[in-house]
């Protein structure tokens, strides 16, 4: 006789009074996930993604030591590390420890920092008279040696939006470095990319980017 199996089921990430997400319970239903890959989640649920900084690099010594800070809204903590996966891993991982009990009353709100501007539609886009949008609607974005990530920033300050660029842990299939380029648009777009290093990963990351607001901006 055949038997029904039940399977447990994480529990449903809850909404705060307040509008924010609760950390805590974020952390209990996302089990098996890394503190980057939890932090991350619950910055793109209150639209305050982590941005990840290289404070200090002792690499002339013995042991190299590395110091990253991670900033949510207007919250950071640092972590220190051998390698600076390891010192990103224990940044996250600290700020995951310093909010995750918090109780509804005083939870973090992260929901109305400014910075994160969702002003810039693809209606907007595509009706921009802006100098830096209408010459990338003439570009082929296949010239050698462009810099992607500085044209990607002009035109973001040109439109009034934000980029994030966030580091994967992980490397790709077939051992590339990977980044993944968040624009707050709206819609929020959000752009892989992959490289042989960290810095060629965000250049495909914003030239993916590019390509996806030059088909939006030129649509009719």
């Amino acid at each position: 006789m055949s038997q029904s199996r039940h399977r447990a089921e994480a529990p449903p990430l809850e909404r705060e009074d307040s509008g924010t997400f609760s950390l805590g319970k974020m952390i209990t239903a996302k089990p098996g996930k890394t503190p980057i890959q939890v932090l991350h989640e619950y910055g793109m649920k209150t639209k305050n993604i982590p941005v990840y900084e290289c404070e200090r690099s002792d690499v002339q010594v013995q042991v190299p030591t590395f110091t990253f800070r991670v900033t949510v809204g207007d919250v950071t903590c640092t972590g220190k590390g051998a390698s600076k996966k390891q010192a990103k891993r224990n940044a996250a991982e600290k700020f995951l420890a310093k909010f995750s009990n918090l109780s509804p009353e005083n939870h973090i709100s992260l929901t109305n920092v400014v910075g994160h501007s969702l002003g810039c539609t693809w209606h907007s886009l595509r009706n921009s008279s802006g100098e830096k949008i209408n010459l990338l609607k003439r570009s082929l974005l296949s010239i050698p040696n462009t810099d992607y990530i500085q044209l990607l920033s002009e035109i973001a300050k040109e439109q009034g939006f934000n980029i994030t660029y966030l580091d994967i842990e992980e490397l790709s299939a077939n051992g590339q470095y990977q980044c993944l380029a968040e624009l707050s648009t709206s819609p929020i777009t959000v752009c892989h990319g992959s490289g042989i290093s960290c810095g060629n990963a965000q250049s495909d990351a914003a030239h993916n980017a590019l390509q996806y607001l030059k088909i939006i901006a030129e649509r009719k």
